[in-house]
This record gives structure tokens, C-alpha cells and sequence, in this order.
């Protein structure tokens, strides 16, 4: 078997949306899809990624780069050791090869798209789905429910407390228990008045975070977190600069309530200096570590490793991104959950709704999204989208996990048994 073709095309994602410190209004990303000899149910294996939104696409480094280095690999370097499989330990090294360490910017980007479509390919050749093969091959439980929390509350021209609130509460009312806002973007005392919006939809701080976006410096962070305290909020993310540890050291010694970031950490080195050098509390703390922003998964379970080896348990890990790789890493993996993007940066943001328990499965075979039954499953999430140059795979394997909105099963969501008007549209255009 091998790697008969890699493809690329960058997509348009763009909104009037800002945080505290970009607009998306030029916003792009960059699908892959990984095609190989192998056929299932009458049609040949692909494999589809896509990077995490807030990054721009990466058509330049994956065409002149690192998809003509993986091409001209030995197929057969590249498949595990029976043969049968692709390897995605070795498909990184190919990528990796003659890339020196650190610097690691837009490039880490462009790895871990392609590194997502290759683990899709895997499961879908090993015929499971992806979180079943992970928690199989590094001696995980694997847990169909997953905890993911509604990310939102951007700015945007116009939208004043009573369109957040709005917002906010199309989310609740699909069955999350937790959102998240956007702050920094517009003085302390409006955003505050902006919290208080949003918690007289959602109730209780606990189920509000916010995030900053790495804009602050240390006296505005500390401010922030002054007026934040009284909230008891889920967490405050991102409040400085990612890699200014000193920042987040202070905050987190003046700052009683959870803290959260890592999500503009990309490689295992820089997770394991924010372990030490970042003040991070393994008891109430949250790391965003984002793997299709960090160089996929292959380094993703070495960031993993770093984790235990600071003694945090990867239940304090919920990575950033609000995709299907991540909702798989942490079912299979034991992550502490995912993030979600129910209404933003489409086709590739969110997973489906309406927030429902299917009465049976979905057939498979027929081009739909496949859920396999079993007994401790109530299906799940969407699957990858069907990319424009490509007829839609006849199952999609990043697929059967449950996204529960809450931290336990109150809710699950399920797969769209056909595509979204929105992203059929979009499919059309674009061929």
C-alpha cells in the first residue's frame, strides 16, 4: 500500500469577527487530503485535515515543502511494521526531515494539517474510529462522552450585550453548560458589563470563561483579574503573551481562580517550560495545547508525555481548535475535554446539531457519516466535512465520540446524517 497523492487547498474563513488582538476578516485555512491505494467499501481510503482556525492557511509551505519531502519518501519507509498500515511516527519524521529544531511558527501548522489526514487515514483503513484505535495502541479507556464547551462571544460592529446575549443563549439552549467570550477587545468596565450580560443567561460564573488572547501586559492582567475575581468564572485564559512565563507565573500567584493556556504553544519543549517556568496549578489549571496547530498528533502524545512527567494528569487538558482530532484525542486519550465552535468559521467550525439521542444508528454505505453501534455509545459528533475535490468518503472515521455538553452525560450530540445546506453550498462553489 502507499500514498498515491496529497492535496491542498486553502479556504476562506473570513467573518467581521475580532478578538482582543486580530480581526478575521482576511482569515484563511488550509485543507489536506491524504489519498492512498487502499479500498474500503468500494472506494480508495482519504484521509482529510484541515488547521484550527486563527492561524492562516499554509498552501506555500505544504506545496513547496513538506508534501513534495513526503512524496518522494520510500512508500514503503512510510507504512508500519506489518505493512499494512500507514505509520504516522514515520510520515512525521519524512516531513521533519532536514527542518531544524525550534522556530517552530507557521510550520508546525502545516505539519499537523497533514498529520491529521494522515491519522484519519489510519482509522479508516484499521477500520475503527480514531478514538477506539488510540485508547487500543497506547493502553487507554476510552470514553464516548466527552465534555465540550460552546466558544463565542467574539466582537463585532454592532453587537451589544443584548445580540451576546442572544448568542449565548441559542448555546445554552443546544444543551452546552459552559461558554466562552471574547475580552480585552474594549475597555475593563464595558467588558464587564458584557460578563454580566452573559451571566444573566447562563447563571452561575462557573459555567462562563473568558479569554484575552494573549493581549495584556502584566498590570492589566492583574487588573482584569482584580474585577474578574468576584465571578468565580470557569477559567481566564490566554491573559498575556503565550510565551511569557513570568506574566503567567504572577498572574497565577495574584489570581486565585483557574487560569488556561497553551493553545499558541506548539512543540513539547515550549509546554514543558510553561509546566515550569509558567506557574501553572495542577489542581484547578487548564492547558490548551491545540494539535493540529503544534504539529499534529505524532507530537501531540509527546506533549503528553511531558504533562505526566510535571505530575499533571491529562484530564487538565482541554485543547483549543474545536475539531474532530481533538474531540477523538481526548475520548481515546483520556483528555479532560473540547472545545467547540457552534456558529463560527464554517464549514469547519462546530460539530452538528440539533443536541439529540438518536433512536437507532444511521446506516452506513451511502455516503453518510457511519456510527457503529455499541452498547456504550449514543453516537456522536459530524465527521470531517467532504472537501470540494472530493466525492464524500463512504465513512468518515473521525467520527464516533460523544460531545457532551456537560461535564457528564446530560446531553449528547449526534451526526448529521447528510450535509448542511451551508456546507453543500459551499462544496458546489468550490468545485
Amino acid at each position: 500500500m502507499k500514498i498515491v497523492e496529497v492535496r491542498e487547498r486553502t479556504f476562506p474563513i473570513a467573518s467581521q469577527i475580532r478578538n482582543a488582538v486580530i480581526d478575521f476578516s482576511k482569515m484563511t485555512l488550509s485543507a489536506v487530503a491524504v489519498v492512498t491505494d487502499v479500498v474500503r467499501d468500494g472506494a480508495p481510503v482519504v484521509g482529510y485535515g484541515f488547521n484550527s482556525n486563527g492561524r492562516y492557511g499554509q498552501g506555500p509551505l505544504l506545496r513547496d515543502r513538506f508534501i513534495p519531502r513526503l512524496m518522494s519518501a520510500d512508500s514503503r519507509s512510510l507504512l508500519d511494521e506489518s505493512g499494512e498500515n500507514l505509520d504516522p511516527g514515520r510520515i512525521w519524521a519524512a516531513l521533519m526531515t532536514n527542518e531544524k529544531p525550534g522556530g517552530h511558527g507557521e510550520r508546525s501548522v502545516a505539519v499537523g494539517t497533514v498529520d491529521m489526514a494522515v491519522w484519519d487515514a489510519v482509522a479508516k483503513i484499521a477500520r475503527k474510529p480514531l478514538f477506539r484505535l488510540l485508547a487500543d495502541r497506547y493502553g487507554a479507556a476510552a470514553t464516548p462522552r466527552v465534555f465540550v464547551y460552546a466558544a463565542g462571544g467574539y466582537y463585532y460592529p454592532g453587537k451589544g450585550p443584548s445580540a451576546l446575549q442572544d448568542e449565548m443563549r441559542r448555546y445554552v439552549e443546544r444543551g452546552y453548560t459552559v461558554v466562552k467570550m471574547k475580552i480585552g477587545g474594549a475597555p475593563l468596565e464595558e467588558d464587564l458589563r458584557r460578563i454580566e450580560s452573559v451571566l444573566q443567561v447562563v447563571g452561575d460564573g462557573s459555567r462562563l470563561a473568558v479569554d484575552a488572547n494573549g493581549k495584556f501586559d502584566l498590570e492589566t492582567a492583574l487588573a482584569y483579574g482584580r474585577a474578574l475575581a468576584p465571578y468565580g468564572l470557569r477559567w481566564y485564559e490566554e491573559a498575556g503573551d503565550p510565551l511569557d512565563y513570568a506574566l503567567q507565573a504572577e498572574l497565577g500567584h495574584r489570581y486565585e481562580g483557574p487560569v488556561a493556556t497553551g493553545e499558541n504553544l506548539f512543540s513539547h519543549q515550549d509546554a514543558r517550560n510553561l509546566l515550569r517556568y509558567g506557574g501553572m496549578r495542577k489542581d484547578r489549571d487548564i492547558l490548551q495545547f491545540d494539535c493540529a496547530l503544534s504539529y499534529g498528533l505524532v507530537e501531540y502524545l509527546r506533549t503528553l508525555d511531558v504533562v505526566r512527567s510535571e505530575g499533571w494528569s491529562p484530564r487538565r487538558c482541554i485543547p483549543h481548535g474545536g475539531h474532530q482530532l481533538s474531540l477523538h484525542i481526548a475520548a481515546g486519550l483520556g483528555l479532560g475535554g473540547n472545545e467547540s465552535y457552534p456558529d463560527l468559521f464554517q464549514p469547519f467550525g462546530g460539530f452538528p446539531d440539533p443536541v439529540r439521542r438518536p433512536a437507532s444508528a444511521p446506516a452506513s454505505g451511502d455516503g453518510r457519516a457511519r456510527c457503529r453501534r455499541e452498547r456504550d455509545r449514543r453516537c456522536v459528533a459530524c465527521p470531517i466535512p467532504s472537501w470540494p475535490w472530493s466525492r464524500p468518503p463512504r465513512s468518515i472515521s473521525l467520527l464516533p465520540v460523544t460531545a457532551s455538553a456537560a461535564g457528564g452525560p446530560r446531553r449528547t450530540r449526534t451526526c448529521r446524517a447528510e450535509p448542511s445546506p451551508r456546507r453543500a453550498r459551499y462544496r458546489a462553489a468550490c468545485r
